[in-house]
């Protein structure tokens, strides 16, 4: 290692602070093959500014570019000469060690760079923010207690935490509108009584909104603060600040609150884990639950997994008993759980002509009906829209665009084939991906040129509704417009799974439409996934409400629904995947993009010798986006970080040799088919 003087000697260098004069920085580049630390040396000029966890910027490859301080050394291995810092951007240390460290833990999880997730941990810099007035530390007294009551094991979680001990638990929610909302808010004040904080991550805003009013109950005002992307740059900011200067221990927020900075660190909440809101979009694409259990280890923290259906991935936490469950006693979850009735749809259809109109079941428009006398209810359909799918009428073949596609660079015969569907009673149909009218479609196969619904969305089946209902309003919540909540009064309310708006005291009665749609979908999660959104809809009832489910009884996921028992139904479903050999059981990864890059990189990367490569097949996607390929690589769990490794290497070895096609790599990806 060369000293210090040798640095500060050399020919045009700057003078080097006297102690620790190199400081190493990350600096900000996607690229995988320069995923290290880089040595600089700090300028005398700039010793009390460069302390660990400021921004920089720095001269790298010719650009000025930003970074972070990681840490200041005595000397470098490099040979040469080092080049000095330009600037600190800020004296406020936004890295801190902690989250530095989870930040390498997670791309090297998810085969990533270090400054990609940087860029999801740290939000960006605002000057004014950081200049204003540093608020005291907030002091008040919560209120609340009892929530845990209902659950035997809800006690002991509660004394480990306020005792300063680390319980990881998975949560099995008692339904019943926000209820959930309370219980973690008094976790959170049993480990802030113990001198620590604590993290909660919730899927969307509207439960931001339930878990920060909970918080404010149970903690007192000013003691946590809320983060959220629709509160501004600035107001994040804000509030980011104020949990790193330690001013609030405690943090709500979507998925990118999984890395707020909180000191002592003492418990980490995440609420439905099994929802696809939790895994970031962006590279390297981490999952908020795998994110807080890496955090829990590394921190010596607290976790607890909440939802009213379990995933097989919380499941197999308590297989391998790294974590316990929490749940409710029958007696207690039989008290507040709804009546579930499955109804079949064809045959009840025929009984009644209102229930025809409705595309509902005689049951179904009876329990509606009845529901309606005392209050709003609730009917969930699976897809958004008005007809979001069509065909033809006569041979059902599906309806396809036969424009051709707007790129030049494609040419010939080729046709954009996306799918069709429909706004509205009386708009034309229109492609999904290429945006094209198709009034004049005619089917390839038959000639016919009628279309008829593959799918309803719910526009369509509040339009439905309405008819058959004329007296009652309708209101609808979708990705359109989501409505957060609903007054007492009577009301049909039609909504897209998750957007359930929670109503004032309750349901008094609910539908859940096409089940065939929800368990029909080509999807490894399909089962697990139609429980959760039946569950986190059943929940918003009243206590002992109807509830109709449109699907046949002999399902396992309907089964799991009509009993209120979501445990059993995870189990079976962890079992077949175990001796299937599919997540999570074991480790996969997906590389997608396109053919003749995909089987480059299958050819070169170094992949663990009980590696399987599964494919590569076709990927539908938008024509514009050219053709492209998924392959699939599965090893056992016990060596995912080996595939991480060599996928990150064969990554950077197409990035320095400047490939011209990207190829995405994902590990654990929610979607495998």
């Amino acid at each position: 290692m060369r000293p210090a003087e040798s640095a500060r000697r050399d020919l045009g260098a700057p003078v080097a602070a006297a102690e620790l004069p190199v400081a190493r920085i990350v600096v900000d580049s996607p690229l995988p093959h320069l995923d290290r630390p880089f040595d600089y040396l700090v300028p005398e000029a700039m010793d009390g500014d460069a302390v660990p966890g400021v921004r920089v910027r720095v001269r790298f490859a010719g650009k000025l570019v930003d970074g972070f301080l990681l840490e200041r050394v005595a000397g470098s291995d490099h040979e040469g000469r080092l080049m000095a810092l330009e600037r600190v951007v800020s004296s406020e240390a936004v890295l801190t060690p902690e989250i530095a460290g989870l930040a390498r833990a997670v791309a090297d999880r998810y085969a990533g760079t270090l400054a990609d997730v940087l860029r999801l941990a740290v939000p960006p810099r605002h000057a004014r923010v950081e200049a204003e007035r540093r608020d005291p530390v907030a002091e008040g007294e919560g209120g609340g207690h009892g929530a845990w009551d209902a659950y035997p094991m809800g006690a002991s979680f509660l004394d480990a935490l306020t005792n300063g001990r680390s319980p990881r638990a998975v949560w099995s929610a008692l339904p019943g509108n926000t209820s959930w909302a309370r219980p973690v808010a008094e976790a959170v004040r049993a480990t802030l009584e113990g001198g620590r904080g604590a993290v909660v991550v919730v899927p969307d805003g509207k439960d931001v909104t339930f878990a920060d009013e909970a918080l404010s109950e149970a903690l007192g005002p000013g003691r946590h603060v809320s983060l959220t992307a629709d509160l501004g740059p600035a107001e994040r900011y804000r509030r980011w600040l104020r949990a790193l200067r330690g001013q609030v221990r405690a943090v709500v927020g979507t998925r990118a609150a999984m890395f707020a900075p909180v000191e002592k660190l003492g418990l980490v909440v995440i609420w439905d884990d099994g929802d696809d809101l939790h895994a970031e979009r962006l590279a390297p694409y981490p999952h908020a639950r795998e994110v807080l259990a890496l955090r829990a280890h590394r921190a010596g923290a607290g976790m607890l997994i909440g939802g009213y259906s379990r995933t097989t991935e919380a499941t197999q936490l308590i297989a391998t008993k790294w974590a316990r469950p929490i749940v409710a006693g029958r007696q207690a979850i039989r008290a507040v759980a709804p009546r579930v009735k499955p109804a079949g749809e064809d045959g009840e259809l025929a009984k009644d002509q209102a229930a025809r109109a409705a595309r509902l079941p005689s049951l179904a428009w009876r329990v509606l009906q009845q529901g309606l006398e005392e209050g709003p209810v609730l009917v969930q359909v699976p897809r958004r829209g008005y007809l979001p799918s069509l065909a033809c009428r006569t041979c059902r073949s599906a309806a396809r665009c036969e424009h051709p596609p707007t790129r030049a660079t494609i040419t010939g015969e080729q046709r954009c084939h996306g799918p069709l569907a429909l706004r509205g009673g009386h708009a034309a149909p229109y492609c999904k991906w290429c945006g094209r009218i198709a009034g004049d479609w005619r089917c390839p196969s038959c000639g016919d040129n009628r279309i008829r619904a593959s799918v309803v969305g719910a526009r369509r089946t509040a339009e439905e509704l309405g008819r058959a209902f004329p007296s009652v309003p309708v209101k609808t919540s979708g990705r359109d417009g989501v409505l957060a909540t609903v007054g007492p009064g009577r009301a049909l309310v039609v909504a897209t799974p998750g957007a359930e708006p929670v109503p004032e005291g309750g349901y008094t009665a609910g539908v859940l439409l096409d089940g065939w749609a929800m368990l029909g979908r080509a999807d490894l999660r399909a089962g697990e996934e139609a429980v959760r959104r039946w569950m986190n809809a059943a929940a918003l009832l009243r206590p002992a409400a109807e509830l109709v489910v449109l699907a046949d009884a002999a399902m396992p996921a309907v089964q799991a629904l009509l009993r209120w028992d979501p445990i059993t139904h995870a189990e079976r479903e962890l079992a077949d995947r175990t001796e299937l050999g599919f997540p999570p059981a074991v480790r996969m990864a997906t590389l997608t993009g396109a053919p003749s890059a995909v089987r480059e990189m299958l050819g070169e990367v170094r992949l663990p010798q009980e590696a399987q490569v599964l494919g590569p097949v076709p990927v539908e996607t938008r024509r514009a986006e050219g053709e492209q390929e998924r392959a699939m690589i599965r090893v056992p769990r016990s060596l995912g970080p080996q595939l991480a490794i060599a996928l990150k290497g064969a990554t950077g070895v197409r990035a320095a040799r400047k490939a011209q096609d990207v190829v995405r790599v994902s590990v654990d990806p929610l979607d495998l088919i």
